[in-house]
């Protein structure tokens, strides 16, 4: 049986690594698989490149970039309804989409293995601002250090997200937020609120490390603002996932909530910063959205 494999690399993705990556994969998927490449030239492209993949009855969209791209061309997707299965071969700097499928660490040639099994999961996914999210959506300190990353040109992959997170734990100022339905949300005033499908953030740090993306529910992550030592305890404590057991961090699982700012605040979505459309933010869980190929043993 022929399958129609769609790929959509971003180039620019692992300082042009990404090109290598995507012949590497195209060139290991046997004779029996059609796979057409395309390139993204801006941002949004990889949601255009992948609406057009679904109109051409594409089986497979395999994403070779980061999380951004990953975001995007999955959000294609589930907006399209369709039942296409989505793969990664990850090529960006956190890449945690990638870890949560269990294959950051896979080579190209052994994920075209998994693309051409054609064996596939389901996952859930995020749901806020009307954007769909696979991995986190992420407000306060989080957004902060993104925004910080982008003027960071020394360094790559991990590194670039501690690097920013260092500089940004003695001056980010917190922010104000109240949380429907959630009375043990803690004080109103916090360093960041996490929204977590993965278990993954910037790559390095296992932000919530009991999430699943098959459990139907998010993973929220209070982070109460206690001053510069507390924020380096939940630093520190981050890249282990043993934060969670810090006064100052609460968590919760819920299948949706709704977040009030003073003013529409900036939020991270899956590696990508945008500005909420409104002052009041919804964000929800759709279980078992999208279709996926993973690492034996994975998704979880």
């Amino acid at each position: 049986m022929t399958s129609a494999v769609f790929v959509i690399v971003n180039p620019a993705a692992g300082r042009g690594g990404s090109l290598h990556q995507a012949a590497a994969f195209r060139d290991s998927l046997p004779d029996r698989v059609i796979a057409e490449i395309a390139f993204t030239r801006e941002r949004g492209d990889e949601e255009r490149l992948a609406s057009l993949a679904l109109n051409d009855r594409a089986d497979v969209i395999v994403a070779v970039g980061g999380d951004g791209t990953c975001s995007g061309i999955a959000s294609a997707i589930l907006r399209s309804g369709n039942k296409c299965q989505f793969a990664i071969v990850p090529s960006g700097t956190g890449n945690d989409i990638a870890k949560t499928l269990g294959v950051n660490d896979q080579t190209p040639e052994r994920i075209a293995a998994l693309v051409s099994s054609g064996v596939g999961s389901k996952i859930d996914v995020g749901l806020v601002d009307g954007r769909y999210f696979i991995n986190s959506c992420g407000f306060g300190f989080d957004a902060s250090v993104l925004e910080a990353t982008q003027t960071v040109r020394f360094l790559k992959g991990d590194a670039v997200y501690v690097y920013s997170a260092l500089r940004q734990l003695f001056t980010y100022r917190g922010i104000n937020v109240s949380v429907d339905a959630i009375a043990d949300a803690g004080a109103d005033k916090m360093l960041m609120l996490t929204v977590s499908n993965g278990r993954f953030l910037g790559g390095a740090f296992r932000i919530a490390p009991h999430a699943s993306v098959v459990d139907g529910e998010l993973d929220i992550g209070f982070f109460g603002d206690t001053g510069l030592m507390g924020r380096v305890r939940i630093f520190a404590g981050a890249f282990r996932g043993t934060h969670v057991g810090l006064p100052s961090v609460k968590t919760k699982r819920v299948a949706e909530m709704t977040l009030r700012f003073p003013a529409p605040p900036m939020m991270e979505v899956d590696g990508e910063l945008r500005h909420a459309l409104s002052s009041t933010v919804k964000i929800e869980c759709v279980p078992h959205a999208l279709n996926v190929i993973a690492a034996p043993g994975y998704p979880v």
